[in-house]
């Protein structure tokens, strides 16, 4: 296939993917809208949600990298989303003495910042995983 068709088909992926992330991320966040919030300025929830974004790529690149086809670049992609709206689910449960989601809607930087670097660091671990 041409190289650059490829190139834009693997983009488009990435793209459809991230907002498929996105808006599913955009549902399991009750206590308030991600996009309200940074239209607010609210950095801690910006952080959060880059962390996302940037870890879902980091798990299609690596998916990219190491798969012949694009359709297993999309399902390691969609595997990857998974993992990571996962990974969130878990970081609210095992912060006992506080609700990740209320520190974001305060706009705690301190928790953004670790929200977004376990999303990107768990990124590169699903990342390195795939074969």
């Amino acid at each position: 296939m041409n190289p650059f068709l490829l190139t834009f088909l693997y983009y488009a992926i990435a793209i459809a993917i991230v907002v498929v992330g996105l808006v599913i991320f955009e549902q399991i966040t009750r206590k308030y809208k991600d996009w309200d919030e940074i239209k607010g300025r609210n950095a801690a929830v910006a952080l959060s949600i880059g962390g996302k974004t940037i870890g879902i790529c980091i798990i299609l690149t690596f998916s990219i990298f190491h798969n012949d086809t694009i359709l297993e670049t999309v399902y390691w992609g969609l595997f990857g989303m998974v993992l990571q709206l996962v990974a969130y689910v878990l970081f609210e449960l095992f912060t006992r003495n506080f609700s990740v989601e209320e520190q974001l809607k305060e706009g705690n930087l301190a928790v953004g910042i670790v929200s977004f670097s376990v999303s990107v660091g768990l990124a590169f671990v699903i990342g390195a995983s795939i074969s």
